[in-house]
């Protein structure tokens, strides 16, 4: 999902302090178009108009761009696609740059902005991660996408890094962001290009962000710089954090904050039904850690507006939100040529909103109504047009979001099917599944006791 030249790292030295006019020239919003670096690969242009797809696919990566996915990669070929990608991975890490100085308010000032709760060991000695490290972390660091024709994804590198600390395992989240600085950091600036394809040369073809990546790199270096202590993790997170925050978040919309799905192709001078937005995008429970190291953002805005659309985009006789939603002008709409679906991105809303402890029990009405309780086997994929389901959802991964909604509205135990995660799986139902977990532990333990 996305792309960057001078990676935030560790090892990197503090930051440079900036004089004051080039620190405010950093932190006020910048044109959403970034003119490419010479010598480096054209980024990419504003999309002439989305394709849809021709008919329901495997899972893809949650790209900023038109969904498009790539055939269903067999469960069972995946450990032999990540050995034979690791060879491919890069590992020099690119130099540091010149960063915006920290703010210069006290550390306990700044921890007492953060909304939510810590994150790191939230998950503890879980065999579910150790499981999850072996058949998706190569040696190198690198998360790979087994459904997705073994590619991997800022998103996936994001989700890596906050499951490690979820459990509490160093090494492991050293490696995957040490990857993620390696092969995503390669634009102009502090963002992550979004995709890396081990067959493709350059593996990196799309220079476009994807920002929903970036806010969970962001979120989960500054867990990891909560719970170890390590500067140069909290450096690298304000880096980034500061740099989505003037390029992907509209702050003066009349809709209030707007996070647009990448840097380029979705605000209303690249679309006639721009700007765009993906309700996915709001991961409500970063927003809430965020102010600890860019406390400049007026992050409870950010929520507040997420929550407000959600509630304005009761699409069809589902009262479901589309994945891909125009905010042109007062209204809210299906954005144009995206097939009108409630898919693989929007069943993480309800997730984030659990796991961020918001929203009232109607914000969540719609998705239980559809998933219809906790014993369902598989989640439909709807046409928000007629309500009706176009694709299922098999892998058990998957129902733990539904197990999820119902212990944060009324308590309700997960099924013991569902306390740990089954082998087999793919990719992107097993991180939900894991994340649903630690969502539950951190905000309501006492669906997962015995």
């Amino acid at each position: 999902m996305r792309r960057r030249t001078s990676p935030a790292g560790q090892g990197r030295r503090p930051y440079a302090r900036l004089p004051a006019g080039l620190l405010l020239a950093w932190l006020l919003p910048a044109p959403l178009l970034l003119a490419p670096a010479p010598g480096r690969a054209q980024g990419p242009q504003a999309p002439q108009g989305p394709q849809a797809p021709q008919g329901p696919q495997a899972p893809q990566a949650q790209s900023p761009q038109v969904p498009q996915p790539a055939q269903g990669q067999p469960a069972e070929r995946a450990s032999e696609g990540v050995q034979t990608a690791q060879s491919q991975e890069a590992s020099p890490v690119p130099p540091a740059t010149a960063v915006p100085g920290l703010p210069q308010a006290p550390a306990a000032e700044a921890a007492g902005r953060a909304a939510g709760p810590a994150l790191a060991g939230s998950l503890g000695d879980d065999p579910s991660w150790r499981a999850y490290r072996a058949r998706f972390v190569t040696e190198k660091g690198r998360i790979v996408d087994t459904a997705n024709g073994l590619i991997s994804h800022s998103e996936g590198q994001g989700y890596g890094m906050l499951l490690a600390v979820a459990a509490g395992d160093r090494a492991a989240f050293e490696r995957i962001w040490g990857w993620t600085r390696a092969n995503l950091m390669v634009r102009s600036d502090e963002l992550m290009a979004w995709r890396w394809a081990p067959d493709h040369r350059p593996a990196v073809a799309d220079m476009n962000n994807a920002t929903d990546g970036d806010i969970l790199v962001a979120w989960a270096l500054t867990e990891a710089a909560e719970a170890w202590g390590e500067p140069s993790y909290r450096t690298a997170a304000r880096r980034i954090a500061v740099e989505f925050g003037r390029k992907t978040i509209l702050f003066r919309d009349p809709h209030g904050p707007l996070v647009l799905p990448a840097v380029t192709g979705f605000s209303a001078r690249d679309r006639a039904d721009g700007p765009l937005v993906n309700l996915s995008y709001w991961v409500f429970p970063a927003f809430q850690r965020l102010s600890l190291v860019a406390p400049e953002y007026d992050w409870a805005s950010v929520i507040r507006s997420g929550v407000e659309i959600l509630r304005r985009s009761r699409f069809g006789p589902s009262g479901l939100p589309t994945e891909w939603i125009s905010a042109k002008e007062d209204g809210l709409r299906p954005a144009d040529g995206f097939p009108p679906l409630f898919s693989y991105n929007a069943i993480r809303i309800p997730l984030y909103l659990a796991w961020a402890g918001i929203g009232r029990p109607e914000d969540y009405a719609p998705f239980r109504t559809l998933w219809g309780g906790i014993d369902r086997e598989r989640l439909p994929i709807v046409d928000t047009g007629d309500g009706r389901p176009v694709e299922w959802l098999s892998e058990p991964g998957y129902t733990a979001l539904p197990a999820l909604v119902a212990c944060a509205q009324d308590g309700t135990p997960f099924p013991e099917s569902l306390r740990s995660v089954q082998d087999g799986q793919n990719y992107y139902p097993t991180t939900l599944h894991l994340l649903a977990l630690v969502a539950a532990r951190m905000r309501t333990p006492s669906c997962l006791k015995p």
